[in-house]
C-alpha cells in the first residue's frame, strides 16, 4: 500500500514506519524539518515537512503522496512527564487543528482509509468495570483532561462519520517499552528512583498499558481490518496502587511514597489527582477478535 504517516518520527510513528517499510509498503512520513527527515530516509521512507497547522501544506503533502491510507500519529508530548498537564493545551490544539487538516484533506482527495491515534485511558466506565468500544471519552474530566477528551472524542466522531472513508480509531493504552517514558531507563523510571512519583490517595484509578511493539502490530492489522473503534490495550489493567510499586521494583527503584488527596491538590493539580483516582481500564476483546491482537503480559506485573 501507499501510506502517509503524520507524526512519523514520534514514539509510535518511527517504529511504525520501520515496520511498514519492512513489510514492503511505500511510506511517506510527515515530520518537522530537522533530523527526523534523515531518520525517515534511513528507513526507506520519503519525508514531508508540511506543517500540520497549515491546511494548504497538509493538502499538498497528501495529494503528492497519493496514499491509500492516512495514519494520524500526531502528538505533542514533553520530554519530562512532570510537564504533561502543561503540554496538554498544545497537544489538544494539534488534534483539533492538525487532525482536522489531515481529515479534511483525506476526504477531499478520496483517500480510502483513515487511521487515528486516540486515548484508551480516558474512557468512561463505571468503577470496577472495563470500558469497551461503546464507551465515550470522559468529557466531564477536570481541566485540560476534559478539554483533551472532548476534542479527541469529536475527532473520532468525524472520522467515523465520513461516508467516503473507512475510519479506524485506535484507542491505545499508556505506551511502554523502547522510546517511551515507561522503560527501565525512561523518564518515569527516573522519577520513581528520585521518589518524585507518589501514589495519590488510595491510588485506585485503573490504568491500561500497551507495549509499543504490540501497538504497532495492531496498527498494521488495522490497515485491512473492519473499520471502527478498537481498544489497543494489554490484558493487565491495574490500579496505580499496584502497578506503580511493581514498576518501581522492576526498575530497581525504592517503593513509591504516598500522599493524601489534600497534599496532592496543594502541590500538584486536580488533573494529577484524577489520574490516580478516577481512570478506568479498557477491554481489548474486539481488538483480539478483529485484529488478531495478542498483547504480551505487562512486563512488570
Amino acid at each position: 500500500m501507499k501510506i502517509f504517516v503524520a507524526g512519523a518520527t514520534g514514539a509510535v510513528g518511527l517504529p511504525l514506519v520501520r515496520a511498514l517499510c519492512t513489510l514492503g509498503h511505500r511510506v511517506v512520513g510527515m515530520t518537522r524539518a530537522g533530523p527526523g527527515v534523515d531518520r525517515l530516509r534511513e528507513l526507506g521512507a520519503a519525508a514531508s515537512t508540511a506543517d500540520a497547522f497549515d491546511p494548504k501544506a497538509v493538502r499538498v503533502a497528501i495529494e503528492t503522496a497519493a496514499p491509500d491510507v492516512v495514519i494520524d500519529q500526531l502528538t505533542w508530548l514533553p520530554a519530562n512527564p512532570a510537564d504533561i498537564i502543561k503540554s496538554m493545551p498544545n497537544d489538544t490544539r494539534l488534534h483539533r487543528e492538525g487532525g482536522n487538516n489531515l481529515l479534511v484533506a483525506a476526504r477531499e482527495l478520496s483517500v480510502k482509509r483513515y487511521v487515528l491515534q486516540s486515548r484508551g485511558f480516558y474512557l468512561d466506565a463505571a468503577a470496577g468495570e472495563l470500558a469497551d468500544e461503546s464507551a465515550k471519552l470522559r468529557y466531564d474530566a477536570p481541566g485540560e483532561i476534559g478539554e483533551s477528551a472532548r476534542v479527541i472524542g469529536a475527532y473520532e466522531d468525524q472520522a467515523l462519520a465520513s461516508p467516503a472513508l473507512d475510519g479506524v480509531v485506535l484507542r491505545y493504552g499508556f505506551f511502554y517499552g523502547p522510546g517511551t517514558w515507561y522503560r527501565p531507563d525512561g523518564a518515569v523510571a527516573e522519577q520513581v528512583r528520585k521518589r518524585e512519583a507518589a501514589i495519590i490517595g488510595e491510588g485506585n484509578a485503573v490504568w491500561s498499558f500497551v507495549h509499543i511493539d504490540d501497538a504497532i502490530a495492531a496498527t498494521i492489522a488495522s490497515l485491512t481490518a473492519e473499520p471502527g473503534i478498537y481498544n489497543v490495550v494489554d490484558d493487565d489493567p491495574l490500579p496505580v496502587s499496584e502497578w506503580l510499586p511493581a514498576f518501581a521494583r522492576w526498575g530497581d527503584a525504592p517503593e513509591p511514597p504516598r500522599v493524601s488527596l489534600e497534599q496532592a491538590l496543594e502541590t500538584a493539580s486536580e488533573e494529577a489527582v484524577y489520574y490516580h483516582t478516577k481512570l478506568t481500564g479498557a477491554s481489548n476483546s474486539r481488538a483480539k477478535a478483529k485484529l488478531g491482537f495478542v498483547p504480551r503480559p505487562l512486563l512488570w506485573k
